[in-house]
């Protein structure tokens, strides 16, 4: 019988909020908007757009309420972050948002970190968020921050994965998670390795890849992702971006660029719009300075 993990096509989500949220310049709002726009004619999956946070802890996403409003229709779902149940409502507000992410890590010290709530009072957000999510028939995404090990100390392994995975989709219902390489520290082998015990371990998932990863590196990475039955792969034009509440150097994500080309490879047939792509990278050079 075939393996239908290694027939399914990539699913790609392109992450400008990630690359944009901890640029210390404020990008005026009309340039986000032409930005995005741009990045909606490509052909992605998802757009990762904006997020409903604290002005103060995100002040570079206080507009995404005026942002959603001016985005053009696509084919392409919109994706917002929140880290609470108020952010999630507010989100769900605006009927042009498919889905919402919330980011739940594995690590205590991080969860209190970027989110002001320990890993309890996390499920206990998550739990309200699949019954908004459900209520306003829109998708949830969680997740799973310092994925592969944390800067922090604490313990990390395999077996926490799946603790996680199984309490999210086994006690929560939640069926799309995102391991999450937050400082960039899993290895090739790691990743393969985790990937390749949680995808079919959880058939009813969807689990994908939202990697930071150092510019140039790209490529191991991705191989470990496929080889490991990822299909869900998350980038950012350029690599831009990092998480500012890791307190990390903001080490990159997963540059679009070699995630294209790598789905060019095995995926001959996708196409994407070259016209809007050079746009978006024309608008990056002049954003990302």
């Amino acid at each position: 019988m075939p393996d239908s993990t290694v027939q399914s096509p990539l699913f790609l989500t392109e992450c400008p909020r990630d690359a944009m949220q901890g640029l210390a310049g404020h990008i005026d709002t009309s340039t986000k908007v032409d930005y995005l726009n741009a990045l909606l004619k490509v052909g992605f999956d998802v757009l990762d757009f904006g997020s409903f946070v604290s002005p103060r802890a995100m002040p570079q996403m206080a507009d995404t309420s005026k942002v959603v409003e001016r985005l053009d229709e696509s084919s392409t779902e919109l994706l917002a972050i929140v880290a609470n149940l108020r952010g999630a409502q507010e989100a769900l507000q605006f009927p042009s948002i498919d889905r919402i992410g919330f980011p739940f890590s594995i690590s205590e010290t991080f969860q209190q970190r970027n989110t002001g709530a320990s890993i309890d009072e996390g499920l206990l957000r998550i739990e309200g968020m699949v019954e908004l999510t459900a209520r306003a028939d829109r998708g949830l995404t969680v997740y799973l921050s310092m994925g592969f090990g944390n800067p922090y100390g604490e313990t990390w392994h395999e077996d926490l994965l799946c603790k996680a995975v199984e309490r999210l989709y086994g006690s929560l219902g939640v069926t799309r998670v995102a391991l999450s390489d937050t400082v960039a520290v899993g290895t090739p082998e790691q990743i393969e390795r985790a990937f390749k015990l949680l995808v079919p371990s959880f058939p009813a998932v969807e689990i994908g890849g939202h990697m930071h990863v150092v510019k140039g590196k790209e490529r191991p990475v991705l191989e470990a992702l496929y080889s490991g039955g990822c299909r869900h792969i998350d980038g950012a034009l350029g690599g831009y971006g990092g998480c500012p509440m890791a307190q990390n150097d903001l080490v990159g994500n997963l540059a679009t660029e070699a995630l294209l080309d790598f789905t060019s490879e095995h995926e001959p047939q996708r196409k994407f719009n070259a016209e809007a792509w050079s746009e978006a990278q024309k608008l990056a050079s002049e954003i990302f300075t």
